[in-house]
């Protein structure tokens, strides 16, 4: 930016192929009309359309203009019939002057396409002004020696009129002495001279009183008067001489006022007050002299400004009179010249305030140029901005089109501001500028963008109803109702997700809103689409995904596996009283429906029969000895494990263990009531009783059941679990460790049926009915096996 402002600034310059011009006009001559000045008006010029070769209608379509110099209208043209009217009278005497003819050129632009036409109307003199005296009354002081013949010259009358209705011929009123001639001057003037015929006698007449009359060629002629008043004077026989009688003179337009243009001398022979000449302006060809004379030097000033573009030539009649009356004449021929004193000027015809963007060759504005000076003084350049995409089309004589270079782009600049400069040639430059200002209108021609292509959005679960969760951006570069944008959800791919009634989006602002409240254990995530689009026509739109995660809350408890909880068969595991410090009595299984930290569980023993007898792993809940067992240590043991998850805050869960201590799996153990839970609070003797009836009763019942057992197992065998079933009765069966380590701590778990017999220790093992336990197959066998095993009576 800095080097550009550096540089000098370039401009495109559009020059004047006048060369091209002047043959185009050599071929092709101008339309002209011609009425008389004082015109009513609204009256009949001509048909323009017709002399044009156009159709009528199409002087409306194209959009028909007329351009006049100055930009005074003098015409007006009726669009529906074609015909050129007069606006208003015309005074030929004002429009031109003395200028003859007096012609009026004006254009005739039409658009689509752009075309212009050249027309001229002549304004025909009419005698509409009547010969004026400036003086109403002109002295002549004659002295009475003058011999007849000589000739006094006379001020002229002044006619606006031109042609034969000027002034064409001056009379006197009738007398003895003088009559009057007439003589043409250049430029078909006419001035009067007096001619004396009878010599005059002072002494029989000191003063005459004359009229003159001059009149114009008019038909009927017009007329106008002055006296003339001639004082007869002693004798003077000398007139004063110039010592040339042609003054020529060239005076710049820029003169200042009081400065000299020229001093004339003329010299007079007689001597004393016959010989004193006295200077004075006669009367020139334009009313009002721009110029003074001073009567004793005879230098002439300038008083009034000059103007080249109004008058160019003066010609200053001079007189100088003599003290006795007589006078002699010269004639000063003033030339203005030229200054470059004016600015060009810039007319705007047409100008469109807004242009479509993408749009090539759009005409933005139409436009003239002139300049009243001449020469190179009156030539122009026209030119804009160099770094615009803008063009300047001369189109016809100095019309200019201003175009654009190609397609607009709004989103890179909505707004030109465009200096349009007109300079001339002359000495020094002067120029003219004028400023434009091109609004681009918008097209839509972007679709809306979004901030990112994609959005990850979190929601706590158990939100409420109606939550914000967050929101989509998407901005139309745009303006008015094509960058207004709306969103929406766009249908999702998997039709069977209830997008509708789970998430929802503010159509103005793409704010989403969750609908109802989300459960991560249902719906970890969610994944759509959302839509923008404009308000233009036809509207544009774009696409962003959304993926919603669900974050976990910790609102559910640790659920327990193993040992199963059903209030009505407690779980108990067997521990042989020879097991050594570490061995697994039991693993507790629980898991967490939450995630992450949410379901890191712990374990602990939070209640037990025995402190210090038991111990729990706190990450994997295994049930272990913590010591040797004894023979002193309580046959039946109750534990209480606590399963805690680590949330916030925590949840937890808690789950009762009964163990039992035995000598041997092979013998049958009964659950000892409570009472008899203390040994040293029972009588030895009634304990045995009870032991030995017992056992003498189960004997048995143990047989029967065995056989039974035997027969079923058979049958069984081809069921599709193939293990051993066994009904429910006294016989125990449980899940035991293949490798003596305790329960669930492997793979594979077998089920276990104890043979009947003499109570030896004979242990069957069947083909595994639980293999890579899993959570949910874990519980119903667990269960299966926990009601098998509690049916035998083990509390």
């Amino acid at each position: 930016m800095e080097t550009a402002l550096a540089k000098t600034l370039q401009k495109r310059q559009v020059i004047f192929f006048a060369l091209l011009l002047l043959l185009w006009e050599a071929g092709s001559e101008a339309i002209r009309y011609s009425i008389p000045e004082e015109t009513e008006s609204g009256s009949f010029v001509a048909n323009l359309a017709k002399d044009l070769g156009l159709r009528v209608g199409e002087l409306a379509t194209r959009g028909a203009r007329i351009h006049y110099k100055g930009n005074k209208q003098l015409l007006q043209l009726d669009m529906r019939t074609g015909n050129l009217l007069v606006y208003e009278k015309l005074d030929r005497e004002v429009l031109c002057g003395a200028t003859d003819p007096c012609i009026l050129q004006f254009q005739l632009s039409l658009e689509n396409p752009v075309q212009f036409f050249q027309a001229d109307l002549q304004l025909t003199d009419i005698n509409d002004h009547s010969p004026e005296f400036l003086d109403r009354e002109m002295l002549l002081k004659i002295p009475e020696i003058v011999q007849p013949g000589t000739v006094f010259p006379l001020k002229i009358a002044q006619d606006f009129d031109i042609g034969s209705n000027t002034v064409q011929n001056y009379t006197i009123s009738p007398n003895s002495h003088f009559h009057v001639v007439t003589h043409n001057r250049g430029g078909g003037r006419k001035f009067p001279e007096l001619v004396l015929d009878k010599a005059l006698d002072r002494e029989e007449q000191p003063e005459l009183s004359l009229t003159l009359t001059a009149l114009d060629g008019g038909a009927p002629p017009r007329s106008g008067t002055t006296a003339v008043r001639i004082e007869v004077v002693d004798i003077n026989d000398n007139a004063p001489e110039f010592s040339q009688l042609l003054y020529e003179v060239q005076v710049p337009e820029n003169s200042p006022l009081n400065s000299l243009v020229v001093a004339v001398s003329a010299r007079d022979l007689d001597a004393g007050p016959y010989g004193n000449v006295v200077y004075a302006l006669f009367q020139g060809d334009e009313v009002n002299q721009p110029f003074v004379i001073d009567e004793i030097t005879g230098e002439i000033r300038l008083k009034q400004a000059l103007d080249f573009e109004t008058t160019q030539y003066y010609n200053v009649e001079i007189a100088a009179t003599d003290g006795g009356g007589l006078s002699g004449k010269c004639t000063v021929a003033i030339q203005v010249l030229d200054v470059n004193d004016n600015a060009p000027e810039l007319t705007m015809s047409r100008l469109t305030s807004s242009t479509p963007e993408n749009s090539p060759e759009t005409v933005v504005a139409v436009f003239s140029v002139s300049d009243p000076d001449s020469g190179d003084n009156g030539r122009m350049v026209c030119s804009i901005q160099n770094d615009l995409p803008f063009l300047l089309k001369p189109t016809f004589r100095n019309f200019y089109t201003l175009v654009t270079e190609g397609p607009l782009d709004r989103e890179s600049r909505a707004e030109y501001n465009i200096t349009i400069t007109v300079t001339d040639l002359g000495t020094p430059r002067l120029k003219t500028q004028h400023n434009i200002t091109v609004l681009v209108s918008d097209v839509n021609d972007n679709t809306p963008a979004f901030t990112q292509t994609s959005y990850t959005l979190f929601v706590r679960e158990n939100n409420s109803p109606a939550l914000h969760i967050g929101s989509v951006s998407a901005t139309d570069r745009d303006a008015g109702a094509n960058a207004q944008v709306t969103y929406s959800l766009l249908p999702p791919q998997d039709p069977h997700l209830p997008l509708a009634s789970l998430v929802s989006i503010n159509a103005d602002n793409g704010q989403l809103f969750a609908l109802r409240a989300l459960d991560y254990e249902a719906l970890q995530a969610l994944e759509f689409r959302v839509g923008a689009t404009d308000r233009g026509s036809p509207a544009l739109s774009s696409q962003a995904l959304v993926r919603v995660l669900v974050l976990d809350a910790n609102d559910n408890s640790p659920f327990v596996l193993y040992p199963l909880q059903n209030g009505s068969a407690p779980c108990t595991e067997l521990v042989p009283r020879a097991a050594e410090p570490g061995y697994l009595v039991s693993k507790v299984v629980a898991v967490d429906g939450d995630s992450g930290q949410n379901a890191w569980l712990s374990y602990q023993l939070l209640k037990a029969t025995e402190p210090g007898l038991f111990g729990v792993w706190a990450h994997n809940g295994e049930v272990r000895t913590a010591r040797l067992l004894s023979e002193r240590d309580a046959a039946k043991h109750r534990l209480v494990v606590l399963v805690k998850d680590n949330g916030e805050p925590p949840l937890s869960a808690s789950v009762t263990l009964h163990v039992l201590l035995v000598d041997g799996f092979s013998q049958p153990y009964l659950p000892l009531p409570e009472a008899a839970a203390d040994p040293a609070q029972a009588d030895p003797l009634t304990v045995y009783l009870v032991i030995a009836l017992a056992s003498v009763s189960s004997l048995f019942l143990f047989s029967v059941l065995a056989f039974i057992a035997v027969r079923l197992c058979r049958r069984g065998r081809a069921a599709s679990l193939g293990g051993c079933s066994v009904p429910e009765g006294h016989f125990p069966g449980h899940l035991v460790d293949i490798g003596g380590m305790g329960t669930l701590s492997q793979s594979y778990q077998y089920e276990v049926c104890l043979t009947g017999g003499s109570g030896s220790n004979e242990f069957k093992f069947l083909k595994p009915i639980i293999p890579n336990l899993t959570p949910q197959g874990a519980g119903e066998e667990l269960e299966k096996n926990t009601a098998f095993r509690n049916s035998l009576g083990f509390s």
